[in-house]
């Protein structure tokens, strides 16, 4: 079986677990515009989804996005990502345990896809009126499959490197009033072969009703990218319109 099948799997289960009819959730949709740089550069349109559910022992969370774009007519962006998360709180507010599963698959970044699949403790630092902050870690296992080309641009078939791996994770959110707020995940996985991080930094503010505009920074840093690729760093720029739901 696929790697991503697994991950599809598990993500399935992930929601499934200890649903019922009047399970109670939030959510958020999104349609974006963006232009990125490093080893691509290009204007691309994405959509984007998040669903968390949050009980009183469990919380599980879920998120996809797709992103496309064309220069002259030749496709040079077309990247998918999805995430699954399963937390389990502690009697401690501020501590919980979590596993973890992503897969990603970019073409034009030089792997055909990457995964990891790992565990660990969460922690909040703050949880004020409006500043939270949340801190997660632990280990995994990362499984890349490299894209390989010719001298003439061949593609022949990719080979797949697997490695244990390390995951930290950062949360923080400053609301500067009920209609603004700021928010900076970041994302680090350690693992000898390579190390991949990525920082997003957002501001949303409210239009109306459940109506939001974003505007959004990423970058992402490759320690070791794959041969061909000669940019260890790569930044996308989006200006999205968000659809905010819930069924409390």
């Amino acid at each position: 079986m696929k790697i991503s099948s697994i991950l599809t799997l598990t993500a399935l289960s992930t929601f499934a677990a200890h649903a019922h009819a009047q399970a109670s959730y939030t959510g958020e949709g999104s349609f974006t515009a963006g232009y990125t740089t490093g080893n691509t550069e290009t204007t691309n349109v994405g959509i984007g989804l998040k669903l968390a559910r949050e009980g009183s022992k469990w919380r599980q969370s879920g998120e996809f996005k797709a992103d496309y774009g064309e220069n002259e007519g030749d496709e040079n962006k077309n990247r998918i990502f999805t995430a699954a998360q399963l937390d389990r709180k502690f009697e401690s507010p501020r501590w919980s345990a979590y596993g973890r599963t992503t897969y990603e698959q970019d073409k034009f970044s030089g792997f055909d896809n990457r995964a990891f699949v790992g565990g660990g403790l969460g922690y909040i630092a703050l949880d004020g009126d409006k500043t939270t902050w949340t801190l997660e870690g632990g280990p995994g296992w990362k499984f890349d499959e490299i894209a390989q080309r010719t001298n003439n641009g061949e593609v022949i078939p990719a080979f797949r490197e697997d490695s244990f791996a390390f995951r930290a994770g950062s949360t923080f959110n400053y609301r500067f009033n009920e209609n603004v707020s700021l928010t900076n995940d970041t994302n680090a996985v350690y693992a000898e072969a390579s190390t991949q991080f990525k920082n997003g930094l957002s501001l949303t503010a409210n239009l109306f009703n459940d109506i939001s505009a974003r505007l959004s920074f990423d970058v992402r840093y490759d320690t070791d990218p794959p041969s061909g690729k000669t940019e260890k760093t790569d930044t996308a720029t989006r200006i999205s319109f968000v659809y905010a739901f819930s069924n409390h």
